[in-house]
């Protein structure tokens, strides 16, 4: 049975990443539609091509790729992945962009052999991304939203509707713990996560009566961007952390890209190298470290991302006692790590993303 190509579209000013990105993408499920030197062109071929993904550059001439994603979320809505600078201008540019509607993103290599490195990331996100209906519907309701919001301000709109989710009966239903049983607040994330944290941080109260550690899957730089911008928007304090910070409640801790995050028992944060694992920061690396610490005082949030990282985390959490809670599938840009720990038998609830924010609110007050 031959199964329906990938239309890709490829958007860089550099013939080089053209042809690197080309070489990467050259897979039997994948279709190359086109290849657009500028922001311009890009527009012009998302809308002439139609294609299910687009990889877009940044810095480019007569149009950046910002305004580009900009009109191309306006007028044909098409998921798309950033291709950014390891630097912190691109860092910035790129939240931008994940702001504006750009689903994912990746950080470019120099050279023909370093993009080589990157080809399992590519191909997975890429194919992640396509085969999941669900982020270009939410990019069109997105959309479609903002021109009601537009036409009629005084009327409050629901940013989506209510998920119905199908998992229910993987849950371990618990009584959520009261907040003075809560000592801290974990976050595990990885693709589609700086957009999902904005919605959630941009919404939550600032005398939350626990602290929230993220592990938020970026390259060193991207995660200091993200704490900045997380701060700007949100009632929390949010910074990258650093080590021997002193946990806070109300304070929101982002590990650094590149390192690894835990606590240690007298409530400080510790930054290390060490362990050596395939994410680095690793959501599992921290869970363990709260569960062992914070035990079933600990609150283990999963959200969207790919893989798994995260599970076994909780999974300690959950031996502990604590509560562990699973954004719902269907409304992640990929559903792998929380579905992994519904999966797992370890989650005791499972929240839409829009509903998340009301809920870490509610675990810091008595109403339920």
């Amino acid at each position: 049975m031959n199964e329906k190509k990938i239309k890709l579209l490829i958007v860089d000013d550099s013939i080089f990443m053209r042809q690197a990105l080309s070489k990467i993408f050259s897979q039997p499920d994948i279709e190359i539609v086109g290849l657009a030197r500028n922001g311009k062109e890009a527009v012009q071929m998302a809308a002439e091509l139609s294609p299910d993904v687009i990889t877009m550059d940044i810095e480019m001439p007569v149009m950046n790729g910002l305004d580009a994603l900009r009109e191309i979320m306006k007028t044909n809505p098409t998921p798309v992945l950033m291709v950014s600078t390891l630097t912190s201008e691109g860092a910035d540019a790129t939240l931008e962009a994940l702001s504006l509607g750009a689903v994912d993103f990746i950080t470019k290599k120099s050279n023909f052999t370093e993009m080589g490195s990157l080809k399992d990331e590519l191909l997975a996100k890429v194919r992640n991304i396509a085969h999941n209906s669900e982020v270009k519907n939410r990019l069109i309701r997105r959309r479609l939203l903002q021109k009601l919001q537009e036409s009629q301000t005084r009327q409050g709109l629901s940013r989506e509707a209510t998920t119905d989710v199908s998992t229910k009966s993987e849950v371990q239903f618990k009584a959520r713990p009261n907040p003075q049983d809560i000592d801290v607040v974990g976050i595990g994330i990885s693709t589609g996560g700086p957009a999902a944290l904005q919605e959630v941080f941009s919404q939550l109260p600032g005398d939350l009566p626990f602290p929230i550690l993220i592990v938020q899957h970026m390259p060193p730089l991207f995660t200091k961007s993200l704490a900045n911008r997380l701060n700007s928007l949100s009632k929390v304090n949010v910074k990258e952390a650093e080590n021997m910070d002193i946990l806070q409640n109300g304070w929101a801790y982002i590990a650094p890209g590149g390192l690894q995050m835990t606590v240690n028992k007298q409530g400080r944060i510790v930054i290390s190298p060490e362990p050596n694992t395939l994410f680095k920061p690793s959501a599992d690396v921290m869970f363990s470290s709260l569960a062992e610490v914070f035990g079933s005082h600990t609150v283990g949030i999963i959200m969207t991302g790919m893989g798994n990282d995260g599970t076994e985390g909780l999974r300690l959490i959950s031996g502990k006692g604590g509560y562990v809670i699973a954004q719902a599938p269907d409304t992640c840009v990929v559903a792998g790590m929380p579905g992994s720990v519904i999966s797992a038998k370890i989650a005791n609830e499972i929240v839409p993303l829009k509903d998340i924010p009301q809920v870490i609110s509610e675990l810091g007050t008595n109403k339920r």
